[in-house]
């Protein structure tokens, strides 16, 4: 079997299970976050069950639009935050809470052979963890918290192979993009993507999480990454209770294998208004930009910040660019805080923010005018993704969009080296 088929088997008391079946699957962690757990929690109300299956193994988040930046956005958190209260869930309020994405791997709640499902569709993220991981609709949560179980079709595996090692500024951004590119949004329909390769392995555990977190932008099911040590340490003081690691069996019988070299990949820029749409850095020509957003749970970890902190360090944002750098998590914020990074941003003329999703769908903290273009580290660039519909949106790295925002207009890092 493949990975996610050894996973899905393991939670669904089978030996084994095959693409195309359909079975009814444990959750190890059900997700909700301010705008996907009221729906949620209307309709577990429907149902009329008096408790959670487990409180310990629901999670509820309230990033997206919080800290509140309006009255709707504060009835909705509140909604979750009583629910939250009521059952004794698990939750993180504002001050202590980050993006949903980046802190429950780094609080330990997601672990390797985990299945979690999420009311949000980048829960692919934790594939990065060797878990199977993906996003589901409210009402699929309000029955996975009422009844501890969710059905699903088990996916095809589709194996990406990327040979050699990755050129400097090339990183998982980059990696998930040229796939997207190559197959486009629909090249992984309802399928479970496998990362694989030396190049992979290269990676941090930040860069892999930026992977697996724009497979659904493939229309992949989930996008798993194997154990390898730089897993095992990352999980070292993360993790709270036991794991089993899963791989796929040598004879595991996959969609399709598809290989790429490394080596000849650079930085990727996606262009308006589809993340397929990508072109090498070398090939941008001169675009101008009017902001640049540097963060969201595709990119804003450690490592995306430090990439920017290396650009920025001593340089000036361009006057004519608004720059806004989020972490992800209170931790990273803190990380950041003590290590200078923080004074750099600032330094450069960045805003820094609380964390948040914020920008990258749209909601604050960055909304786009009518005719304005922005480099972003998020995850879409549809149309108006980040705010008005004649707006633009491209996708790169954090190096790319830390070297844009110095220079006025989409530029590759090597410019300022």
């Amino acid at each position: 079997m493949t990975l996610a088929e050894k996973i899905l088997a393991a939670h669904s008391g089978k030996d084994r299970v095959s693409p195309g079946e359909f079975i009814n699957v444990r959750p190890d962690l059900v997700l909700s976050n301010d705008i996907t757990a009221p729906i949620a929690i209307k309709e577990f109300e429907r149902l009329g069950v008096k408790s959670v299956f487990n409180p310990k193994k629901i999670v509820m988040v309230p990033d997206h639009f919080c800290p509140n930046k309006d009255i709707h956005s504060a009835e909705q958190a509140k909604m979750m935050r009583d629910f939250a209260h009521k059952y004794n869930l698990i939750y993180f309020e504002v001050g202590e809470m980050g993006i949903e994405h980046v802190i429950l791997p780094e609080k330990g709640l997601v672990l390797p052979g985990d299945v979690v499902v999420g009311a949000d569709s980048h829960t692919c993220t934790y594939g990065a963890l060797d878990a199977f991981a993906t996003g589901m609709g409210s009402t699929d949560i309000a029955v996975a918290m009422a009844t501890g179980e969710i059905w699903m079709k088990v996916p095809p595996t589709i194996k990406f192979v990327f040979h050699g090692k990755p050129r400097k500024w090339v990183g998982g951004k980059d990696f998930i993009l040229y796939i997207i590119g190559k197959i486009g949004v629909d090249g992984a329909i309802y399928s479970a993507m496998e990362f694989h390769g030396e190049a992979v392995h290269a990676l941090s555990m930040d860069s892999r999480f930026t992977m697996s977190n724009m497979a659904i932008e493939a229309g992949g099911k989930a996008g798993l990454c194997h154990m390898d040590d730089k897993t095992r340490a990352y999980l070292k003081g993360r993790a709270k209770r036991k794991y089993t690691e899963y791989s796929s069996d040598p004879d595991a019988v996959y969609a399709k294998v598809i290989e790429y070299d490394a080596d000849k990949i650079e930085p990727q820029v996606a262009f308006p208004h589809i993340p397929s749409n990508t072109r090498p850095i070398s090939q941008v020509g001169t675009v101008s930009i009017d902001q640049a957003v540097i963060g969201s749970c595709t990119n804003g970890r450690m490592d995306d910040l430090q990439l920017a902190g290396k650009i920025l360090k001593g340089r000036k944002v361009n006057p004519n660019v608004r720059c806004i750098i989020l972490p992800g998590s209170q931790k990273i914020y803190l990380d950041a805080l003590r290590n200078g990074l923080i004074e750099t941003f600032i330094r450069a003329g960045a805003a820094v923010s609380t964390p948040t999703c914020g920008p990258c769908l749209g909601g604050y903290m960055g909304v786009l005018a009518a005719g304005e273009r922005c480099i972003s580290t998020t995850n879409r660039n549809f149309v108006g993704r980040m705010g008005h519909v004649k707006s633009e949106v491209y996708l790169a790295n954090p190096a790319v969009a830390a070297a844009s925002a110095v220079l006025g207009r989409i530029a590759s890092p090597e410019e300022l080296a």
